[in-house]
């Protein structure tokens, strides 16, 4: 089995042949941009599905969700390059950051969690994945991401570097499934995402990795609120975040942005169509609901 299943993609283009002629690497065709997202709704039913169903959903998971919609409606940004053409990806896959402490030096390294076909599996579905894997990561109990974070740190980082780029030219570009070598299969996915909220951050733009052959990343910003005008133009106060996205110009342009947030912005406003209701009470003993005890 390849590591990643792809087809070519066809009809490319004159920019887009363009683009990849213009811009060899990674290091040149970032393109940065933030869209600012009302999310007064999507909190209400994150309260209401921890009420209902006792698990701790965030707008880290509804990410996750939103993510598989949109690459459900733009495929053609589910996309890698390898051997200077655009392959679209057969599956969608989505890429967190995870913080985590070296036990040892107590320096904050950064791991991840890769949650597959979001768009086939519901919210309490993402949430214990996503729990389950962030454990495993933090307590340095995945194997496949404790080997490999191991191996770097005893690495001089010209050899680092290299390796990288050989591990990448055997995932992506030969597509090899490389499970055998302890490397895992497709490990960064369609789209990286790392929540810089947690952090008080409103605003950042994370740098796109070559190695990893992902076109696009996204920085969740905190919650705030703001003033803005209503439908009367009578300013009233909205509790917004700001996703700030960088992307491969030679995959991705306006165009495809434009799409990708409007799907975001319609699943934030409108959670119950775009995620589904909240799932039906669910009883504890007799008399008892989580919905009579507080949200972890």
């Amino acid at each position: 089995m390849p590591a990643v299943e792809l087809t070519p993609k066809r009809n490319l283009s004159s920019f887009r042949k363009i683009a990849l002629g213009t811009w060899k690497t990674a290091k040149d065709p970032s393109v940065y941009g933030t869209a600012v997202v009302e999310v007064d709704h999507a909190l209400a039913y994150i309260e209401e599905f921890r009420r209902a169903t006792g698990r701790r959903l965030t707008i880290t998971h509804l990410m996750a969700k939103a993510l598989g919609l949109v690459y459900v409606e733009v495929p053609d940004a589910n996309a890698l390059l390898r051997w200077g053409g655009i392959w679209l990806r057969k599956e969608i896959a989505i890429f967190f950051q995870v913080a985590l402490e070296d036990p040892v030096t107590g320096e904050i390294d950064l791991s991840g969690v890769t949650i597959r076909r979001p768009d086939a599996k519901s919210l309490l579905e993402i949430v214990a994945e996503f729990e389950s894997a962030a454990a495993k990561v933090r307590a340095g109990k995945d194997e496949e991401k404790e080997q490999t974070r191991q191996l770097f740190k005893r690495l001089p980082g010209w050899v680092a570097g290299f390796l990288l780029d050989l591990t990448s030219i055997l995932i992506y570009g030969l597509n090899l499934d490389m499970r055998w070598a302890g490397l895992p299969r497709d490990p960064f996915g369609s789209a990286m995402v790392t929540n810089i909220g947690t952090l008080g951050l409103e605003e950042a733009y994370v740098p796109l990795v070559p190695y990893s052959r992902v076109p696009l990343l996204i920085a969740v910003g905190a919650v705030r609120r703001e003033l803005r005008p209503d439908d009367l133009g009578q300013p009233v106060v909205v509790q917004t975040m700001r996703l700030c996205a960088t992307f491969d110009h030679r995959i991705l342009d306006g165009s495809h942005a434009a799409r990708m947030v409007k799907i975001l912005r319609r699943a934030f406003a409108d959670p119950e169509a775009a995620f589904g209701p909240v799932p039906p009470v669910i009883l504890q003993s007799p008399g008892e609901t989580l919905r009579d005890k507080p949200a972890s």
